[in-house]
C-alpha cells in the first residue's frame, strides 16, 4: 500500500490540538508495503536462506537510504551495506545517525511527502527485527520532534502544518503493539503487605488442608487499546506513550544516542527551570550532578518561607529560553509521563550506561520533578522522587566505592623485587 496515496494532503492541519482528529488516513501497519508484498510468505527450515533474506532486505533498505539523504553520505551508506550485519551496523553508525536526525529536524520535515517517513513506515513494516530497531531506535527524535512542533505552533502557522509523516510512523508502531496485547490491559502484580511475610511467619492451612495464600492486588499499568487509523487530540498523547512502551521494550539494544536525545526532550517537555528541581529533601548538602541544593530546611520558619515562595512561582512559557530542537513545555498525562518516566529510569540505573546518559537523564528526572510539584500530581512526584532518591545512592556508592580502591591503593606496599641473578657460562 503507497504511502503516498494515504498522506498526500499536505496543506490540512492534520495534527491540530483543536481538532478532533486528522485529516490523513495512514495505512493499517498490518498491511505490507508493495515493495515486500512479493516477498515468499512460506516459512523455512534453512537457517542460512533466513540469514540470507534477512541480509538482502537490510541491504535493500539501506540503499533505499542512500537514495534519500544527501550524496555526500553515500558511500558510508554502502560501506554499511556490505558488512555482514549492515542493520546491525546501519543502528550503531554515527555517519547515519548524523545524516537521518538532520534530515528529521529540518523545518518541513514529517509531512504526508516526506521521504525518510515513508522510508521509515516502510522499514518498520518489513518485520525484520533488526532493522525495526533502527526505526525505534529514531522514535525519541520523531517523537520529540512532533509533539514540540503540536503544542509549539502558533493559530497563524496551525494552517499550514502538517505532520502526517511522523503520524504515520507512529501509528504503525501503535498498531502493532495493538495487535500483540490483543485487547487485553497491561497488568502488574502486587502483593498485599497487610499479610504476613512467609519468610517470617509459616503459611496458614485450612482444615481442608490447603493452604490459605496472601491476597494479591492488581494494578493495571496500561488500560486496552483501542484501534486507531488516524491521531485525533485526544488520543495524541496515548498513541506516542505506547510508541515509547515499545521502545522502552528494546532499550537495552538502543545506542547511547538514542536516549540521550530522549532525556533532552523530557528535560525540554517539563518546561521550567525553577528551584523545585533542587529541592530533594530536607538537610541535603550534596551535590549530584551539578546542583547544589539551595533549600536546605533547618526550622519551621524556613519552612514557611520556602512554601510561600513556592506559591509565588508560576510556569511560564517564556521563563527561559529553550532550544526548539530540544523540545517545549508540553501537557505530560500520565499515559505518556509514565513510559518516559520508566526509560528515563533506565538511563539512570542502567549498569552500561555511559556518564553522558546518566547525567543528561538526572537532569531530565529532576526538571520532570519540579514540573510535577508545580503541577501537583501525586503519582508524578513519587516516581521523580523516588528516582532522584535512586539517583543519589547509586553516586554515592560510586564515589564511596572509588575512595575505598583508592585508599586500598595508597596503603597497599608495592612488592620488594627480587634481585635479578644473571647467569654466565664458564
Amino acid at each position: 500500500m503507497d504511502f503516498h496515496l494515504n498522506h498526500h494532503n499536505n496543506n490540512s492541519s492534520p495534527s491540530s490540538s483543536n481538532s478532533s482528529s486528522t485529516t490523513t488516513n495512514p495505512p493499517k501497519p498490518s498491511t505490507p508495503p508493495t515493495s515486500f508484498a512479493t516477498t515468499t510468505t512460506n516459512a523455512t527450515d534453512d537457517p542460512m536462506h533466513s540469514w540470507w533474506e534477512s541480509i538482502s532486505k537490510a541491504r535493500l533498505r539501506i540503499h533505499a537510504l542512500g537514495n534519500i539523504l544527501p550524496s555526500s553520505f553515500s558511500d558510508a551508506l554502502m560501506t554499511l551495506a556490505d558488512s555482514d550485519r549492515p542493520a546491525l551496523s546501519l543502528l550503531s553508525s554515527p555517519i547515519a545517525y548524523s545524516a537521518i536526525s538532520d534530515f528529521l529536524s529540518s523545518p518541513d520535515s514529517g509531512s504526508g511527502s516526506d521521504p525518510l517517513c515513508q522510508w521509515l513506515y516502510d522499514t518498520f513494516l518489513s518485520s525484520d527485527p533488526h532493522l525495526r530497531l533502527v526505526v525505534l531506535s529514531y522514535l525519541p527524535l520523531l517523537s520529540g520532534l512532533y509533539l514540540t512542533r503540536i503544542h509549539t505552533s502558533t493559530s497563524n502557522s496551525l494552517s499550514a502544518l502538517s505532520l502526517a509523516g511522523f503520524e504515520a510512523v507512529l501509528l504503525a508502531i501503535y498498531a502493532t503493539e495493538t495487535k500483540i496485547r490483543g485487547g487485553k490491559p497491561v497488568l502488574v502484580t502486587i502483593p498485599d503487605l497487610s499479610q504476613p511475610s512467609i519468610y517470617h511467619t509459616p503459611m496458614r492451612t485450612s482444615s481442608a488442608g490447603v493452604v490459605n495464600e496472601s491476597k494479591l492486588s492488581v494494578g493495571v499499568m496500561s488500560a486496552p487499546l483501542e484501534p486507531q487509523n488516524a491521531v485525533k487530540s485526544t488520543k495524541r498523547a496515548c498513541i506516542v506513550g505506547v510508541a515509547l512502551a515499545c521502545y522502552y521494550k528494546q532499550i537495552s539494544q538502543m545506542p547511547s544516542w538514542s536516549k540521550l536525545k530522549l532525556c533532552e526532550f523530557a528535560a525540554g517537555w517539563a518546561g521550567q527551570d525553577c528551584l523545585c528541581r533542587r529541592e530533594f529533601g530536607s538537610g541535603d548538602e550534596t551535590e549530584i550532578n551539578g546542583f547544589s541544593n539551595g533549600l536546605a530546611l533547618k526550622d519551621a520558619d524556613e519552612i514557611e518561607e520556602v512554601v510561600e515562595e513556592m506559591g509565588k512561582l508560576e510556569i511560564q512559557k517564556d521563563d527561559f529560553a529553550l532550544d526548539s530542537s530540544k523540545g517545549a513545555r508540553i501537557p505530560l498525562p500520565w499515559e505518556l509521563l509514565q513510559p518516559v518516566l520508566r526509560i528515563l529510569g533506565h538511563c539512570l540505573l542502567g549498569p552500561l550506561n555511559s556518564e553522558d546518559v546518566k547525567d543528561a537523564a538526572s537532569t531530565a528526572v529532576r526538571c520532570l520533578y519540579a514540573r510535577a510539584s508545580h503541577d501537583l500530581v501525586p503519582q508524578a512526584i513519587l516516581a521523580t522522587r523516588s528516582l532522584i532518591q535512586l539517583d543519589r545512592r547509586a553516586r554515592e556508592a560510586a564515589k564511596a566505592s572509588a575512595a575505598a580502591n583508592a585508599s586500598s591503593n595508597a596503603n597497599t606496599p608495592s612488592k620488594v623485587k627480587k634481585p635479578e641473578v644473571l647467569l654466565a657460562s664458564k
